[in-house]
């Protein structure tokens, strides 16, 4: 199957502690059903320091968030919305925005 949900994407957080954040899909581990997103679920991590390239501290990065929590952000209207997939006429198979039906990948 397909996946509604790519790298690259813009897409918005619809619930959980992060709700309405918006930002870029970094990673998707579709074994998990997760995505990484950027600025959204920052997790704080105590690291030791390796050698003179990373000193050690308390660094922030992004944890995985489940894909159920996130949908897409409609390229014409800006707003959420669902995705669907439609064939087009050279037989190639594009995703669409369900509330627009704008193609999101041409």
């Amino acid at each position: 199957m397909a996946a509604k949900i790519r790298k690259g994407d813009r897409v918005e957080v619809i619930s959980g502690a992060d709700k309405g954040k918006r930002g870029e899909v970094l990673r998707v581990i579709p074994t998990e059903n997760r995505a990484v997103v950027q600025g959204v679920a920052i997790a704080k991590r105590h690291q030791k320091p390796k050698g003179m390239g990373s000193p050690g501290g308390i660094i922030e990065k992004e944890a995985a968030v489940n894909l159920s929590n996130l949908m897409l952000v409609d390229p014409k209207s800006d707003k959420p919305t669902r995705v669907g997939f439609k064939v087009l006429e050279d037989g190639k198979k594009v995703r669409v925005a369900r509330a627009s039906g704008e193609v999101i990948d041409a």
